[in-house]
């Protein structure tokens, strides 16, 4: 199986070709009006044209109806949704059978018992992404910045295709992709020089921490 880096909460031109220039496999749009990472549609379309056809387009979005999604998946033609709230697992069948599109379903990982949720979801959703719990009266689901406890992993399927999520930077991104079964990693915050900037320099830095540490777990 090909190793996924996502991207994710791209706004300008500049770090969407440089992303996909280092070897991004996935582009995460966010559609959340509380996050410093939202985007419209019709700005997200634009910058997706810069990537497709080298990367999935990916349209996060949390807890979304459906007369959003139609104007998103209208505009922005992605290859995946991201669901990245409190769906349940009839919503997401009802997503997948509307848009007719494969979903990622987003947890949020704090102990053993968020893990036990994952189970109704399997052979519903087409992949997972594990972020960590939104710390204490943050109003975001992700892009918090922190990580949680990777060990917690050791008790999932290892057959289980999810992508890594949660604190991921240049400095620890080598030990998640060590320590875990991964199949794939996911970064924001981590590649900012402020809350929804992103920065080329950083995201330079974690491609090259990132692609080292696959190249060494495929010896």
């Amino acid at each position: 199986m090909t190793f996924s880096i996502k991207i994710c909460g791209l706004k300008t031109p500049e770090t969407v070709a440089r992303a996909v220039d280092l070897g991004a496999s996935h582009i995460g749009f966010i559609f959340f009006p509380k996050s410093p990472r939202n985007i419209e549609p019709a700005d997200a379309a634009k910058l997706a044209d810069i990537a497709r056809d080298r990367a999935k387009v990916v349209a996060v979005t949390v807890n979304a109806e459906n007369d959003d999604l139609d104007e998103i998946v209208a505009l922005l033609k992605p290859d995946i949704l991201q669901l990245h709230g409190n769906e349940s697992p009839d919503r997401v069948l009802n997503v997948k059978a509307v848009y007719g599109l494969p979903v990622m379903k987003a947890f949020s990982i704090s102990t053993s018992e968020d893990l036990k949720k994952l189970g109704a979801y399997e052979c519903i959703a087409d992949r997972f992404l594990l972020d960590a719990k939104a710390p204490a009266g943050s109003t975001l689901p992700g892009g918090n910045g922190i990580a949680f406890d990777w060990g917690l992993l050791d008790a999932l399927d290892e057959n289980l295709d999810y992508m890594l999520s949660g604190g991921l930077n240049k400095d620890n991104v080598a030990d998640a992709i060590k320590l875990t079964r991964c199949t794939g990693i996911d970064v924001s915050s981590g590649v900012e020089s402020a809350p929804g900037v992103k920065d080329i320099a950083k995201i330079e830095a974690f491609f090259e921490a990132a692609q080292t540490a696959i190249a060494a777990a495929r010896i």
